[in-house]
């Protein structure tokens, strides 16, 4: 039998477990990787918490989980996979079959020949054009150089003030590390919000939790670098604004690295990525692509997105290894778009659609509710939860999830990925068979009771209102009535302070003639989380009241300044 080819252009994630893969399913082939970075299959998204101090070892970065530094070496002993670091791939001549390549250590160029090829060149991080950019003291976080030159600062200790520019999952990620070495942050964000992926209330509620450890600003973007002798002294905004600094993290996303493929004449995408099929194979049926530079179908809108995501990439990995070895037997369908990221000690994930991006996709039946609750009974230290569930009114399938709080938050979107994965419905999941113990959960798990708002809201029984809703209620010249239905003791402890009349839960059913004589008033109640709420309501509603509404998430899910 004739020995098979197979080369890969990229070394970081999804390039080495196609290669990996492949040599699993085919002990005999000739494979080879070639990597432009000096580094083999590197944790790219550990490089935060190393620069933040969570560990000290470089190397775990670059471990396989044995504990062995995943080098030219180990890929050699452990795999029989060749291995060319510092080498950078040129061309790619389809007719002939042949890569073009560069040694960046001694500029020796060469050639090698293919039966399948891989791309797996990932993506860079954006550099805007602004004055300045190239001035010492800017940096991004997309490669290992970058997570060791921001290690050294945390550990040299001398930089005391960083402007980080972008409000996304890195620039979190990057805000939390640097805060930890001691430095004093500034977040800018364009947009109006953090991390896009969540609807306005719940990145709001993000917001205020980040504002609480460094300063936030939004609605206003990058205009310049300032420096002095080519070293950088500040961040000037669009609006004039000037930030002193000797540091700026860039974290404003990333650009697919199609080059390769374009050159080659390979079929790029409408995202501007490498387009590929289900089996990960481009427009050549010898090409193959993974990883940070193709574009994938998003399984709910069927739209074509760019998912850069770590986990992603291994598994498309693993589907490629498959097929270039066995011909096309595994696919990859596509992609929810499942993500999370720790906010210090809040974590913030999401999966499916949010629903700006519902509508935005012409999803015209949905319905949300947002649920407000502990991850595990309070005697066993339970941490808050915030869901905001997303489903279709018709079908109710369920279509979309947001979890944010420092309860955990990363079963709760494993839950609903799973759920939405499997086209489940909002009744399959209120009844969903979850495990149960005290130290794990409550009785009935925190999504489970998320499901049962939601059904209880499409049948009609609970009537909501969400903290944006009520702010713009707020706004109008009509008469509202609102109820906080907690005891005495927490209302003098903390509350919203726009207007609401305390009367406790235990006291509701004597004191209804201090609620007002019109019946068809709306009238809006609350608690903490608005379980008394909800049973206020229900009580309003057997009285004869016909517009009664529940604030969702109560005071916890309360994304504006509170009255203490």
């Amino acid at each position: 039998m004739e020995t098979k080819r197979i080369i890969v252009i990229g070394g970081s994630a999804a390039g080495p477990k196609a290669a990996s893969r492949a040599r699993r399913m085919d002990e005999n082939a000739e494979i080879s990787i070639y990597q432009k970075a000096s580094d083999l299959s590197m944790a790219s998204c550990g490089y935060p918490y190393y620069v933040g101090g969570f560990f000290d070892d470089r190397d775990q970065l670059l471990c396989s989980p044995a504990g062995v530094v995943r080098d030219s070496k180990f890929f050699w002993n452990a795999k029989k996979i060749t291995t060319h670091v510092l080498t950078e791939v040129n061309n790619i001549d389809r007719k002939k079959k042949v890569i073009n390549f560069t040694n960046l250590t001694t500029g020796e160029k060469g050639s090698a020949s293919y039966d399948k090829l891989v791309i797996a060149t990932g993506a860079t991080a954006r550099r805007p054009t602004v004055p300045g950019i190239d001035l010492k003291g800017i940096t991004t976080l997309q490669s290992l150089s970058d997570a060791d030159y921001l290690r050294k600062i945390k550990d040299e200790g001398v930089i005391k003030k960083a402007v980080v520019i972008g409000g996304g999952l890195i620039g979190i990620e990057t805000v939390e590390a640097l805060h930890l070495a001691g430095i004093d942050i500034t977040l800018v964000e364009l947009l109006p919000q953090l991390l896009t992926f969540l609807d306005k209330q719940m990145a709001r509620l993000v917001e205020r939790y980040v504002q609480s450890k460094v300063n936030v600003i939004l609605r206003n973007g990058l205009a310049a670098f300032l420096g002095e002798d080519g070293v950088l002294k500040a961040v000037k905004l669009q609006d004039g604004t000037e930030i002193p600094c000797d540091l700026a993290v860039l974290a404003v996303g990333v650009t697919p690295n199609t080059k390769l493929a374009k050159d080659a004449g390979l079929e790029i995408g409408e995202r501007g990525c490498i387009k590929v099929n289900s089996f990960m194979q481009t427009s050549d049926p010898d090409i193959y692509a993974v990883g940070d530079c193709i574009e994938i179908p998003n399984l709910i809108t069927n739209k074509w997105v760019h998912a850069p995501f770590g986990d992603l990439a291994n598994l498309q990995g693993r589907v490629v290894g498959e097929n270039i070895i066995k011909g096309n037997v595994a696919k990859f369908p596509g992609t929810i778009q499942t993500g999370i990221c720790k906010v210090f000690d809040y974590a913030a994930g999401s999966t499916g659609l949010s629903e700006q991006n519902a509508i935005k996709m012409g999803f015209d039946n949905i319905e949300t509710v947002v649920n407000a609750s502990l991850d595990k009974p309070g005697f066993m230290k339970g941490n808050l939860l915030i869901t905001k569930l997303i489903a279709d009114k018709v079908n109710r399938r369920i279509l979309g999830a947001q979890v944010i709080g420092p309860g955990d938050v990363s079963k709760q979107v494993a839950i609903w990925a799973m759920a939405i994965k499997g086209k489940l419905t909002v009744d399959d999941m209120a009844n969903a068979d979850l495990p149960y113990a005290p130290p794990f959960s409550l009785a009935i798990d925190h999504s489970i009771a998320t499901a049962h708002i939601m059904q209880n809201k499409l049948q009609g029984l609970y009537k909501g209102v969400s903290s944006e809703q009520l702010k713009e209620r707020l706004k109008e010249d009509k008469p509202i009535f609102m109820i906080d239905v907690r005891n005495p003791g927490e209302f003098e402890e903390m509350r919203l302070g726009i207007g609401e009349r305390l009367i406790p839960l235990g006291q509701l059913r004597n004191r209804l003639s201090e609620l007002p004589e019109d019946k068809s008033i709306e009238i809006i109640t609350w608690c903490k989380i608005s379980l008394r709420g909800y049973e206020a309501a229900l009580i309003l509603q057997a009285n004869g009241y016909k517009n009664v509404k529940v604030l969702e998430g109560g005071i916890a899910a309360w994304p504006w300044n509170r009255e203490e």
